[in-house]
């Protein structure tokens, strides 16, 4: 059976997404449409202003593509079934309407959404929002939370950074807690993870009332081909990857390069660059640092000279790489990470090992589990000091802790592959979820 697939996403992702997509075999099929969000360089970086801006304005051009896709003049099939993020809600009204068959990709962990949708709960018992800013520092977001449904041994810091506000009127925690509700409404769910590693917060997440969660992660083994075809060819980078990342890597001691990527959103002091760079400089290892043009707040990441001529030969920092490419590499003994959902999957079905030094939203979440219940990272102090990076790099990567955490972490990576191959947990779930739920019923 032949599928037709139509795109819908934001003007900021069209120009980076639409040159990828496999040509349409039929040229009256539109492959995609846009919604006009700022393109504002530092868009990514404002989370909640995206959210808002696709809030107010996705409504009204996504039920008209709809009726342009239904119009049987325009010669395809009709739409049978819209699959969405669960942060684009609005597309919900529009299948309703329809009454199509309405799927929701969570892109994020399973334990992020159970600490989104708990804010509720957090709210509830008085403990957010914050008093006053003092709570940020005082020690106030160590306090334990105890009895959340589906997630353990958490503390406040542990929950969505949303939650650190004053503001009762907060719009990004009522848009979460709004958008992650109403996945009961959905036929379905996608999760970008596997039952070995989230089983728990999977079944937690179907108590609260939603539909059946198919677990089809990690997704890119799902989507590998072997042997590769044309398909496998398609790259969804963000931005141009530098490919001498990887020739650098040739011939490189296994497990002796720390590999250092704060992905596409955060963004650091100068101060904290410094800090970082001189970690890695005292910790005498080999590192590659990816360092986005964007990733100093307000200004240029400009590396000291001194910095630069002592690590000359043993490091090397690029604007952009193959990350899965990179993780995979045998000489990569150690990543010092954001935690972002993308990131922690990569580096689990690599098989390495991390230091975490979460930024915002879920990434406090998934740093909590890859530290106390995956057992395969180290957290990093916000406020971060060189003599602490250069001391978890050297413990990761020599020390009796390091050694048994890269032991998990080879444990992960193979429950990994097996839950992605067929007959593994995740391909049966995805064939589940064609079967029972994307297919038309006659």
């Amino acid at each position: 059976m032949e599928i037709c697939v139509t795109f819908f996403f934001s003007f900021s992702s069209a120009p980076a997404a639409s040159p990828r997509w496999p040509a349409s075999r039929d040229s009256a099929s539109p492959p995609s449409t846009t919604v006009p969000l700022s393109d504002d360089d530092f868009v990514t970086q404002d989370i909640p202003a995206p959210c808002k801006s696709t809030t107010e304005t996705g409504l009204g051009p996504f039920p008209s593509l709809l009726a342009r896709l239904n119009d049987p003049a325009a010669g395809h099939p009709p739409v049978t079934c819209v699959v969405s993020d669960v942060v684009m809600g609005f597309s919900m009204e529009a299948a309703n309407e329809l009454g199509l068959t309405y799927v929701q990709l969570w892109t994020a962990s399973a334990i992020s959404y159970l600490g989104y949708r708990h804010c509720r709960l957090l709210i509830g018992r008085g403990i957010v929002p914050l008093k006053d800013a003092e709570q940020l520092t005082n020690g106030y977001l160590d306090t334990p939370v105890e009895d959340v449904p589906g997630l353990r041994s958490m503390r406040l810091r542990d929950f969505p950074s949303f939650i650190r506000t004053t503001d009762p009127d907060e719009h990004i925690v009522h848009y979460v807690l709004r958008e992650t509700e109403r996945t009961a409404g959905a036929s379905a769910v996608i999760l970008n993870s596997f039952p070995d590693l989230e089983g728990e917060a999977v079944e937690a997440m179907e108590a609260l009332g939603l539909p059946k969660v198919y677990a089809l992660g990690p997704l890119p083994l799902l989507a590998r081909e072997e042997p590769p075809t044309p398909r496998s060819a398609i790259n969804l980078s963000l931005w141009k990857e530098q490919e001498e990342c990887l020739q650098w890597l040739e011939g490189r001691e296994p497990g002796s390069v720390v590999y250092v990527n704060f992905g596409s959103i955060t963004v650091m002091t100068s101060a904290q660059m410094v800090e970082f760079a001189w970690g890695l400089a005292q910790s005498g290892k080999q590192f590659l640092w990816i360092v986005r043009r964007d990733l100093v707040r307000g200004d240029a990441a400009v590396l000291p000279e001194e910095f630069l001529a002592e690590t000359a030969g043993r490091g090397l920092m690029a604007s952009w790489c193959p990350q899965q490419e990179v993780l995979d590499h045998p000489a990569v003994g150690a990543f010092l990470t954001h935690s972002g959902w993308n990131s922690a999957l990569e580096s689990l079905c690599g098989g390495v090992s991390v230091i975490s030094w979460p930024f915002f939203a879920d990434q406090q979440t998934n740093c909590r589990y890859q530290c106390n219940e995956w057992g395969v990272g180290m957290e990093i102090d916000n406020n971060v000091r060189r003599d602490a990076v250069a001391g978890l790099i050297t413990e990761i990567m020599e020390g009796e802790k390091g050694k048994g955490m890269r032991k998990r972490a080879a444990e992960w990576k193979e429950s990994a592959v097996k839950a992605a191959m067929p007959g593994g947990s995740s391909h049966r779930n995805f064939d589940g979820l064609v079967r029972d739920v994307l297919l038309p019923k006659n």
